[in-house]
């Protein structure tokens, strides 16, 4: 399958791991990574999210997990072939039974959210067989130091059964990222960031293209340090 290719590292794509999406992009371009040291990425599918971090905090260590063998294996490609190398590492795991002697200041994650079908394509990607929302949680809020933030994209649909979720684990939402497919259309999908301790809440609207497939404004200017777009 061919690469897709951003400005500053390259993503190895196959038939059997989820490919580069919207969700990915949106997500690492947006999530708040700025002041994080320790970040973890819970499925890291082809480590589109964690590299997209990696470009935009010099100062992060992160680490990436997927139960995946051949995610793990796309992963480590484009991680040693990126100039972030260094400061990327990840394991092939199951993150209900991961440990870690540290506390992670950011941990992000594009979950599966579809509810199992018969479909196989992607299905530990997409469905909700290995990793349900519940366990997401509450493993995050065992691993998130006490000044950290935990980062997700999932359906709009998802978001105040998420949400109702993180607050039983003592998660409180601090961020909350409209994310719209289209101008004038209904809300798609959502960014919610959650930190155990209680700070202001922010809120805001993101519209991904203008009329179809025509990017808007905003999502132009919010990529243009890792998209290369045809002129």
């Amino acid at each position: 399958m061919k690469p897709f290719t951003f400005k500053y590292f390259d993503i190895q794509q196959s038939e059997n791991v989820f490919r580069v999406g919207t969700d990915g992009v949106i997500l690492g371009a947006l999530a708040t990574i700025d002041n994080a040291k320790n970040v973890l990425e819970i499925g890291t599918g082809t480590g589109l999210i964690s590299l997209m971090l990696a470009q935009r905090n010099p100062e992060a260590q992160f680490l990436g997990i997927d139960i995946n063998t051949e995610a793990v294996h796309l992963t480590r490609i484009n991680f040693e072939n990126s100039v972030f190398h260094s400061r990327l590492k990840n394991i092939l795991q199951d993150f209900k039974t991961f440990t870690s002697q540290e506390k992670f200041d950011f941990i992000v994650s594009n979950p599966p959210y579809f509810e199992e079908s018969g479909s196989v394509k992607d299905k530990v990607a997409r469905q909700i067989v290995e990793l349900n929302f519940q366990q997401l949680i509450s493993k995050s809020s065992e691993l998130l130091s006490e000044d950290g933030i935990f980062s997700v994209v999932i359906p709009f649909e998802a978001g105040e059964e998420f949400i109702g979720t993180a607050r039983k684990h003592q998660l409180f939402l601090i961020r909350k990222i409209n994310i719209y497919g289209i101008e004038n259309s209904k809300v798609k999908r959502l960014i919610l960031e959650f930190s155990p301790t209680e700070k202001q809440f922010e809120e805001s609207d993101f519209i991904i293209e203008k009329s179809p497939r025509k990017y808007s404004d905003q999502y132009l200017k919010l990529t243009k340090e890792f998209h290369v777009f045809k002129k």
